[in-house]
């Protein structure tokens, strides 16, 4: 008979993509959890640090489509928790920017069920460092702005007006469906020869980049058929991209060498 384990949850990020950006606390968090609670955006690959006994469950969403809507996932971790024990629910990025691992956490915590965080790397700052766009640079950007682009309304969020009146950079996370909008937002300002890069899947193997000005963005994005998931970058630091040898290849095909 299956001891009776104590009900805990660990909240993991699992970095933007790249299984090789995950931290090595979260990967203890994997190879002890009895459960594992997975996203859309988390690499398969970390799957693999998981024991042979956990239970994976896929609770994934995505625009018009969910395995589980989030009434669901919060009583399927107190559930579990409760029958298996250590639930590890694996998120994309960093679990606490646009993730809702704070209110999983809220939600669990009702219960009087053990609570923990693993940060992650965000995609915010990952996805645009592997195209070698800082997000500061000094004389061209003294700050910057992570907003989501869509809100829990579906509607633009009311900080992108405010950031495009600064000098900041601007990242734009779940915005590609609102793309025009924000163009028009930019363009009201008079920035419209303002850089955008917009990246898919960034840190992957299947990442798609497109570079343009707020004025030809719309077009470059049909032109090179970029979708979501994708980063939106605005601010001069995409000007001043720096080029990038393939470090980050060169040192995994190494360590696979040893």
């Amino acid at each position: 008979m299956k001891d009776r384990r104590t009900p805990k949850l660990t909240i993991v990020g699992a970095g933007p993509g790249d299984p090789d950006l995950i931290t090595i606390k979260a990967i203890k968090a994997l190879k002890t959890a009895d459960v594992i609670l997975y996203d859309t955006l988390i690499n398969r690959d970390l799957l693999n640090y998981a024991s042979q006994e956990a239970e994976l469950i896929f609770v994934g969403k995505r625009k018009g489509c969910s395995a589980y809507q989030q009434d669901q996932i919060n009583e399927l971790i107190v559930s579990r928790a409760k029958s298996n024990g250590h639930v590890v629910r694996l998120k994309g990025g960093d679990p606490f920017i646009f993730g809702r691992g704070a209110e999983e956490i809220d939600y669990v915590q009702q219960f009087g069920i053990e609570t923990y965080m693993i940060p992650g790397i965000s995609s915010a700052m990952a996805v645009p460092a592997y195209q070698g766009i800082p997000l500061t640079k000094r004389g061209a950007s003294e700050s910057f702005w992570v907003i989501t682009g869509t809100t829990k309304s579906h509607k633009l969020s009311n900080d992108i007006a405010l950031a495009a009146k600064s000098t900041a950079t601007v990242v734009i996370l779940m915005g590609m469906g609102k793309l025009n909008e924000i163009v028009q937002v930019f363009s009201t300002e008079n920035k419209q020869n303002t850089p955008v890069a917009i990246i898919q899947n960034g840190t992957t193997k299947n990442e798609k980049f497109g570079v343009g000005t707020i004025e030809t963005i719309s077009r470059i994005v049909k032109d090179k058929k970029l979708s979501s998931p994708a980063i939106i970058i605005i601010g001069e630091v995409v000007r001043g991209r720096v080029k990038l040898n393939s470090i980050f290849q060169e040192l995994k095909e190494e360590m696979f060498a040893i």
